[in-house]
C-alpha cells in the first residue's frame, strides 16, 4: 500500500505523465478562478434584484433610476433604466441613421434589447470555460491513467517476470489520476448548472423589467410624469 501514492506515480513518471498533471493543475486553478469570482458577482447580482421593485415604487422616473444606482452593486438592472432616463430626456440624441428612422417604440425596443444583450454576455462570461473543463477533466485525467498502466505493463514485458506488487503499485497510482481529473470535474460541473440557474432568474427579471419599461415609456399618460435625469444622477451613470 506504500506504493499507493501520487509522489509514486510522478517518480515513475515521464513528460508525457508530467504534462497531464500540469494541465489538470491548470484546469483546477482557471476552474476555481471562475468560480470564486462569478459566484461573487452572483451573490451581488441575486442581492441587487429587489431594486426592480424598488424602481416601480419610486415617484418619479428619476427618483426610480437613483434607487437602481444606489442598490445595483453590477449595473446590471441599471442598463436598462439608463434607457428609460433617455427617452425621457428626448430620445438618444445621436444624429439621422437607419436606428432613428424606425417609431419611438421601435427604437426603444432595440435599445432595451440591446442592452439585455449586454447584460447576456456579462452574465455568461466564463460559463464556456467551466463547461469545457467539466467535460474534458476526466478525459484528461483517463489519458493519464492509461499512459501510467502502458508504462507498467511495459515494465513487466521488459523484467520478463510477472509479480503482483510490481504491477499493482504502479497501476494504483496511475488510477490516480482518473480520480484527479473526476475532483477538477465535478466542481466545475456544479458551478456551471449553479450559475446557468442564477442567469436564467437574473435574465427572467430582466425580460419582465424591459417589457414594463417600454409599455410605461410609450404610453401616451406616461410622457407628462417623466422628468430628465438631474446631473447628479447623470454622474453616477456616468460612472457605470
Amino acid at each position: 500500500m506504500d506504493h499507493f501514492t501520487f509522489a509514486g506515480y510522478w517518480e515513475r513518471g515521464d513528460a508525457i505523465s508530467h504534462a497531464v498533471a500540469y494541465l489538470l493543475l491548470a484546469m483546477s486553478l482557471t476552474s476555481w478562478f471562475y468560480i470564486l469570482s462569478k459566484g461573487w458577482m452572483a451573490w451581488r447580482v441575486r442581492r441587487s434584484a429587489p431594486v426592480v421593485q424598488r424602481f416601480w415604487a419610486a415617484p418619479t422616473l428619476e427618483d426610480g433610476v437613483a434607487v437602481v444606482v444606489a442598490g445595483d452593486a453590477e449595473g446590471v438592472y441599471l442598463a436598462l433604466a439608463e434607457q428609460g432616463t433617455v427617452e425621457a430626456a428626448g430620445g438618444s440624441g445621436l444624429a439621422s441613421s437607419l436606428g432613428t428612422s424606425v417609431g419611438r417604440s421601435e427604437q426603444l425596443t432595440r435599445l432595451l434589447r440591446d442592452a439585455i444583450h449586454r447584460a447576456t454576455v456579462r452574465l455568461e462570461r466564463g460559463l464556456t470555460v467551466l463547461a469545457s473543463i467539466a467535460s474534458t477533466a476526466p478525459f484528461v485525467g483517463l489519458l493519464g491513467t492509461v499512459w501510467g498502466i502502458y508504462h507498467a505493463l511495459a515494465a513487466v514485458s521488459s523484467s520478463g517476470t510477472v509479480e503482483i506488487d510490481k504491477v499493482a503499485g504502479p497501476v494504483g497510482e496511475a488510477l490516480i489520476m482518473t480520480g484527479v481529473g473526476l475532483l477538477v470535474a465535478i466542481p466545475a460541473v456544479l458551478a456551471y448548472n449553479g450559475f446557468n440557474r442564477i442567469n436564467r432568474l437574473t435574465l427572467g427579471e430582466l425580460d419582465a423589467f424591459a417589457h414594463d419599461l417600454h409599455a410605461y415609456l410609450t404610453q401616451p399618460a406616461s410622457q407628462p410624469a417623466l422628468h430628465p435625469a438631474s446631473p447628479a444622477v447623470s454622474q453616477a451613470l456616468a460612472k457605470h
